[in-house]
């Protein structure tokens, strides 16, 4: 049986009941959610780092380390982007909005309606990262 590690960037304080964070540079904390077939077997939060000018690729290498395969978000840059496709972590997009409770999404991420986050969804600057 195949077992996923998913981080979904979330608002405090984390978990199935806490909402989707917008984006995910500036969420307070990811919930990692554990996925064997089609269940979460595991539910855990990683608080994020601190998000400063040119420190995009910080929460990549938290997440790189914290072990996960994929993320699912709702607004990223180009650059990080890039870091999680170099680092073989899977990026998957919801432009939902608002943004769903995180609980919201589990039939999704365990029955693999993912969509690809494309370079056309990539946040380019100037405040258009929430308006998907």
């Amino acid at each position: 049986m195949t077992t996923e590690k998913i981080a979904i960037p979330s608002n405090s304080p984390g978990g199935l009941e806490s909402i989707m964070s917008d984006h995910f540079g500036h969420c307070d904390i990811f919930t990692v959610l554990t996925i064997q077939g089609n269940e979460v077997v595991a539910v855990a939060t990683v608080d994020n780092v601190a998000h400063q000018a040119g420190s995009c690729l910080a929460p990549v290498g938290l997440l790189v380390e914290t072990g996960v395969n994929s993320i699912f978000v709702g607004g990223m840059g180009k650059r990080p982007l890039a870091g999680f496709m170099e680092a073989g972590i899977n990026v998957f997009w919801t432009g939902r909005s608002p943004k769903p409770a995180i609980k919201e999404l589990v039939d999704e991420l365990c029955n693999g309606k993912r969509q690809p986050m494309e370079l056309t969804q990539v946040c380019t600057g100037g405040g258009n990262c929430h308006k998907h």
